[in-house]
Formats: C-alpha cells, structure tokens, sequence
C-alpha cells in the first residue's frame, strides 16, 4: 500500500508542476477534435437526418459545426477561461508585408503542384467534397465555398492560432512541431499524396504564422489553394480533361 501511497504523492507533486494555460489547452484541443471527428463529420450527419444526399448537405453541416468547435469555442475559451484575447492568439495583422509577400509566393508554388495531382482522375474525383449537385452547377459551388472559407479560418485558427500561440511561451520553436502533428494525423483519408503533402504543409503554415505573428495569412492560402483545387476538379470534370499535358489545359477551356 505504502508503494502506491508513494507513486500517487509523486505524480500529485508532478501535476502540480504544470502550468494552467498550456495543460488547458493540451485538454482542449484534444476535446474539440474528439467531438469534431464523432459529431461534426459528414457521416455523423447522414446517420442522423437518415439522407442519401450527394455529400451536398453533410459537408455544409461538416464545415458549420466544425467551423463552430474550432473557431467559436476557442474563442470563448480564450476569453473567459485563458483570460486572453484573440490577438493574444495570432488574430491580428501582424507583419503585413511578410505575410501578404509568403502567401503569394506559397500559391504561386502551390497552383503548379495543384495542376499535376488534379491530372489524376481519382484526386479531381475527391473534389468538391460536396459532391456532384456541387459539380453539376457551378453557380451553387460560390456559396459553398463561403462555408469553405469559414472552415478554412476555424482550421487554421485552432492549429496556427489557439494551439500555436497559446504554447509559443512555454515551448519556443517546438509549437510548429506539436501542432503540425494532429493536423497532419487529421488528414487522414484524404488522397495520400495530400495526406503526405500535410506533413510539409503544417510546418510550412506554423513558421509563417510565427513569423507574421499572424494565423490570417496561412487561412488565406489554405482557402485560396482549396479554391483553386475545386473549381479545377469541376472544370476537368466537365471537360473531362486529365493529364498534365499543355493539350489537357486547352481542352479544359475549350469544352
């Protein structure tokens, strides 16, 4: 018993080593992925509401209530149990002109390597991930990647603002790491040259982010690219036009 005794005096002298802030958010973030992955996902909803829709009304559901878990409560995290505020998180400007320079040079390096996997069938099949009513009339595909846009900015928060900002202080450089490591797990099931890209991709953004002191700018590059991935998806799609070839580009314009 003594033995025991002694192990529970020990680990209670270790948990009180802990800092609030950075065990909190440690917690949190692990909470909100676990209610986002068994609750906010496209098949959670389809379950529920019993729909056999085209992935159309499950993603708008999947980019709303993550959107929700990931930017909203965050911030209500923020301000009435961290005591902080948002800007305290990489919401804010930041370094403008570093930011605004990355962001284009990232997207001018992205629209080449957007180009070559979307020739495959299979990835530009993957996307829109709201399926063919989103296919089918590009005039529904504005709006929906507004709901995009807003899970792109709840996404890029909770990694490269709630989680990245909010350990910066304790764990230096290491919070690129840590914060690379679920994002990149969380892209599982996507198209494995996607699923490998996110590795480079997490610690691309959180350097841009740390360095800009900003998350805004890596939200405006993951919103553009999944754009830009999108509507060449659909114009393929339409033009059934695949390959990389000079002759696939024309095509796809031309039909």
């Amino acid at each position: 018993m003594s033995y025991f005794k002694k192990e529970i005096r020990e680990l209670s002298k270790a948990v009180r080593t802990l800092s609030f802030k950075e065990t909190f958010i440690f917690i949190s973030v692990a909470v909100i992925t676990f209610v986002s992955m068994y609750y906010a996902s496209p098949n959670f909803f389809r379950k529920i509401f019993d729909t056999s829709d085209d992935k159309f009304y499950s993603s708008l559901y999947w980019f709303s209530a993550d959107g929700f878990l990931m930017f909203v409560v965050p911030l209500l995290l923020i301000y009435f149990v961290l005591k902080g505020k948002p800007s305290d998180y990489g919401f804010r400007i930041g370094d403008l002109k570093f930011g605004v320079l990355t962001s284009l040079i990232f997207i001018a390096v992205m629209l080449p390597f957007i180009w070559i996997v979307s020739g495959s069938k299979s990835f530009a099949s993957t996307y829109p991930q709201g399926g063919m009513f989103v296919r089918e009339n590009m005039d529904v595909l504005l709006y929906y990647e507004l709901f995009v846009g807003f899970y792109m900015l709840a996404w890029e928060f909770f990694w490269r603002g709630y989680m990245l900002f909010g350990l910066k202080e304790k764990f230096g450089y290491y919070a690129i790491f840590i914060q690379m490591v679920p994002f990149f797990i969380l892209h599982r099931g996507k198209p494995d040259l996607e699923t490998f890209a996110s590795i480079f991709a997490g610690l691309i953004l959180g350097v841009q982010a740390w360095r800009a002191n900003s998350f805004i700018y890596c939200f405006f590059v993951h919103w553009l690219v999944m754009i830009f991935v999108d509507v060449i998806s659909v114009l393929r799609y339409k033009s059934d036009s695949y390959g990389i070839g000079f002759d696939a580009f024309i095509k796809l314009f031309t039909n």
